[in-house]
């Protein structure tokens, strides 16, 4: 056999086949959502993932108002920030984020579960969160993926 056949590729930027795909936010819980998201966004569901390489698909997330929580985490759970100055550390529930905005909420649940580098900042340019159905990447025909959990 050629020595040749064994030779193990890796995608780069260039050679990545990237596609586009909807995930509805309202299919599950926010944490099952996320972290399917973020297989995606990595690529890991694709035969030639590379692990330093941004081989994964854009993703398009359509309706953050619809996202849930099990049990009590609207008003149980909070996201700790830090401003930085002595006692400036800042509590948030997920209710007063949701306020704010509902797409906060799924940003920062994929931007959680994806890798803290260089690369995970470039993954994470690869999302987009809508509050409602509508989207304005109708022009890069997406699929739709429905998640199984």
């Amino acid at each position: 056999m050629d020595h040749l056949s064994y030779k193990t590729l890796t995608v780069s930027k260039k050679t990545a086949n990237k596609g586009w795909v909807i995930v509805d936010a309202g299919q599950g819980s926010l944490g099952r959502v996320a972290s399917e998201v973020a297989k995606i966004l990595k690529g890991k569901h694709k035969p030639s993932y590379t692990p330093f390489a941004d081989c994964g698909d854009n993703v398009i997330i359509i309706n953050a108002d619809d996202t849930r929580f099990t049990g009590r985490k609207w008003d149980q759970k909070y996201y700790l920030t830090h401003t930085g100055y002595p006692g400036g550390q800042k509590k948030t529930s997920p209710r007063e984020l949701k306020a704010k905005s509902s797409m906060l909420l799924v940003e920062r649940a994929v931007r959680g579960m994806l890798p803290k580098n260089r690369l995970g900042r470039e993954l994470f340019r690869n999302l987009h969160v809508f509050a409602g159905s509508e989207h304005p990447f109708a022009a890069q025909q997406p699929k739709e993926l429905t998640l199984n959990i």
